[in-house]
């Protein structure tokens, strides 16, 4: 049976390393195609260490992490975004933003994005946000690494609330598996009321 815990404090700095290697393995994967690294993944994962409001929601298989959502106020990364939400008049204060959901292939259509994104919203209610957002990767329909089975999660970010904000995208870089330099990439932000 697997078990989801929220993780905040000493337990989130202690599960960052899995998170790490987490993150490495899954984005390696369509339609994040990320050949990432450790040394900057710990510097990313900082940022969740160092926030009071961060939390980490571990799906564990026994002692192993197999699956992890993180959750941090949007002030926290005013400074990534902030460009995204130029214009737009929505105030980033009450927003929590859940960042990355990375699953182990094997756990996947057990219920834990749901239960990946309870206990985010979860955390955010009791810290007093009123609305929720993530961001996901656009891709061309037509990009050559694109699995034929492949099935976008946007029916499930649906059902659970949430829209896509017109204009609203992020860009940042890093660098594809099939590709020798790191290159921008466009994320579509979504969002929904707690």
């Amino acid at each position: 049976m697997i078990e989801t815990r929220a993780l905040t404090g000493a337990a989130l700095d202690a599960a960052l390393g899995d998170v790490a290697r987490l993150r490495i393995t899954v984005f390696r994967n369509w339609p994040y195609l990320y050949d990432g690294d450790a040394e900057y993944e710990r510097a990313y994962l900082a940022a969740y260490r160092d926030s009071p409001g961060a939390v980490v929601v571990g799906a564990f298989d026994g002692d192993r992490l197999v699956g992890a959502a993180t959750g941090t106020p949007m002030a926290d990364h005013a400074d990534d975004f902030a460009a995204a939400f130029n214009g737009t008049g929505i105030d980033l204060a009450p927003v929590f933003y859940c960042a990355e959901s990375v699953l182990l292939p094997d756990y996947r259509g057990r219920g834990l994005g749901h239960a990946f994104f309870d206990a985010r919203e979860d955390h955010a209610r009791s810290l007093g946000f009123t609305k929720s957002a993530f961001c996901g990767v656009l891709r061309p329909a037509d990009h050559p690494l694109k699995p034929s089975d492949y099935a976008p999660l946007d029916p499930f970010w649906r059902k659970r609330g949430y829209a896509p904000l017109p204009g609203v995208i992020a860009r940042f870089r890093w660098k594809d598996i099939d590709q020798p330099d790191e290159t921008d990439h466009d994320l579509q932000f979504w969002m929904r009321d707690l």
